[in-house]
């Protein structure tokens, strides 16, 4: 299904005149030069069905956890500014519900990932049907942070991984082992309050020497422990994107081919296409992503907020 898409778009690409010459090759090499614009036609109308259907389909049940992230690819743009080229945001949203799957839930297209963009993106979710939804995970952007507020208000947690490149940057070596060992005494702890308390042990040991970084940790405490509310079981698969970076690396793999997008249709005919087989792909899994039996424990509590300690 994606090679298809994946055919499709270059071909819809090459008829149009935009693309690369690596691309020019690849037409070249797939014996695509005598295709017309109505084979391209036939071909896009059936992937684009398939695909609408799968991003429009209802979403049932409750889901718990969400993780939420955005590539980047370019686009011819339409309209007023029709020829100029354009960096889009692709949004994804991966979610697992209360039997432990996996599933793609949905994905959009915006000029920027502005809270604006972020909200409807969240709304078009709730509308299909998304509930229950205990705790978000994302990369740090104030955007996205409002709109979960805003739309599901369920608890933000900030992508560990991402967390720890920003506060390792700029460091030596030994210093970044140094304060990475540091900080992963507060990820060991075994619930929120002792998680939290080490964390500001930590934070007040590198201030003397390392102000900058100890003042990222202050800012940060909150939602980069926000894990340590839910149960220890589900914790290394909810602390970042990891899941999400991988989709999109897959995603960025098969989009670098076509270069520069005609339209935004072709952009989710392929993106979509990617994400419809992944999907599949996970859906024949035997291996639950989070076991039934430690998902199915949590029931309707809501997980306990982090204390807020004194000096």
């Amino acid at each position: 299904m994606a090679e298809k898409a994946l055919t499709a778009v270059i071909q819809e690409a090459y008829i149009q005149g935009i693309s690369t010459r690596s691309v020019d090759d690849l037409v070249k090499a797939l014996g695509m030069s005598g295709i017309s614009k109505s084979q391209v036609s036939r071909l896009c109308e059936e992937i684009d069905e398939r695909v609408k259907a799968f991003l429009e389909r209802p979403i049932e049940g409750d889901w718990p956890y969400l993780w939420i992230d955005a590539t980047y690819v370019k686009v011819r743009a339409q309209g007023r500014e029709f020829g100029r080229i354009v960096s889009v945001a692709v949004t994804v949203a991966v979610g697992v519900n209360s039997d432990g799957r996996r599933e793609v839930l949905g994905m959009d297209i915006g000029p920027s990932e502005a809270e604006t963009f972020w909200t409807g993106f969240l709304r078009k979710l709730t509308r299909r049907g998304l509930r229950g939804v205990k705790l978000v995970v994302s990369d740090a952007h104030e955007g996205i942070k409002a709109a979960v507020s805003k739309v599901l208000t369920a608890t933000w947690q900030r992508c560990r991984v991402h967390f720890m490149r920003n506060i390792l940057a700029h460091a030596g070596r030994s210093g970044r082992r140094v304060v990475s060992a540091f900080v992963a005494t507060a990820f060991a702890q075994d619930d929120a309050e002792k998680a939290s308390r080490q964390w500001r042990l930590v934070a007040d040991q590198l201030r003397p020497k390392v102000p900058k970084r100890a003042a990222l940790m202050d800012e940060a405490e909150h939602d980069v422990l926000a894990t340590m509310s839910f149960p220890q079981q589900h914790r290394t698969k909810l602390h970042s994107t990891n899941p999400l970076e991988r989709l999109n690396g897959e995603i960025k793999r098969r989009t670098d081919v076509v270069g520069i997008f005609p339209n935004e249709a072709a952009i989710t005919r392929l993106v979509g296409a990617i994400l419809l087989e992944q999907n599949d792909e996970w859906s024949v899994q035997r291996a639950r992503y989070i076991s039934l039996e430690t998902i199915a424990a949590m029931g309707d509590d809501e997980p306990v907020s982090l204390p807020v300690l004194g000096d």
